[in-house]
């Protein structure tokens, strides 16, 4: 996997990757990560992967990750971990 750039976000770490005739977008938060793969054949170039990442499409990447965060929490209680 090659890395192609850092896309600047204030909430989460976003990278952009290339793989096997696929854009690789990562977003991070914490420990918790989502990953979501667009053929090369669908957008003419990484501009086109960035202008995906609309404010609307990152809200729903923050709220699932505080939905992650909510089941993973909810598990370690059931556990008796926390």
């Amino acid at each position: 996997m090659r890395f192609l750039q850092t896309i600047p976000h204030p909430l989460v770490t976003i990278g952009l990757y290339a793989w096997n005739n696929k854009y690789i977008v990562k977003i991070e938060a914490g420990p918790y990560e989502q990953t979501f793969k667009v053929s090369e054949l669908d957008v003419t170039g990484p501009d086109d992967v960035q202008a995906l990442l609309d404010e609307p499409f990152l809200e729903q990447v923050i709220l699932r990750f505080q939905a992650m965060d909510a089941d993973w929490q909810a598990t370690m209680e059931r556990q008796g971990l926390v």
